[in-house]
């Protein structure tokens, strides 16, 4: 499956690009007895209908007219964005997320805990600095990006 996704991220990115935006997540998976494609693209202020419909257009052009197909199968291709709670992948990603609320989820407990989430302080030198809640008080907790199993934009209300 990385195969596909890597071969279907050597023909999306430079589309993605070009329109001025950028490729946040790319997945392979089979639901049911469906498979699909999707990707997740972004801006700095959101995307709407019609740039994920241009990037759908563009790429299904693209993909169909491989040979050999990447895909061994049919499947649906959706393109999307990644909606309020975003994953965190990239530097870039957690440098832009700073001041934002995060949740974090480790590989190996920090002070016994896996999952943090709170406001992501800061991101330097491959660490994360978030300010978490414990009951009434505020802590802070430091966080090699290396420890990092799933990061993602968190909603409050």
């Amino acid at each position: 499956m990385s195969k596909i996704i890597e071969a279907v991220e050597q023909i999306a990115v430079p589309i993605i690009e070009e329109l001025n935006l950028e490729l946040v997540e790319t997945e392979y998976v089979k639901e049911g007895k469906n498979w699909f494609l999707r990707l997740y693209i972004d801006k700095e202020n959101g995307v709407d209908i019609e740039e994920c419909a241009a990037v759908s257009e563009r790429l299904s052009e693209k993909l169909d007219a491989l040979d050999p197909d990447p895909i061994p199968h049919n499947y649906f291709l959706e393109v999307s964005s990644p909606g309020a709670e975003r994953p965190l992948k990239k530097e870039q990603d957690f440098e832009r997320a700073v001041g934002r609320h995060v949740n974090i989820k480790l590989y190996e407990p920090i002070d016994g805990e896996k999952t943090f989430e709170g406001t992501l302080l800061s991101f330097a030198d491959g660490e994360l600095t978030v300010e978490y809640m414990v009951k009434t008080r505020k802590k802070q907790v430091t966080v090699p990006l290396s420890k990092v199993a799933k990061a993602r934009l968190a909603v409050t209300f």
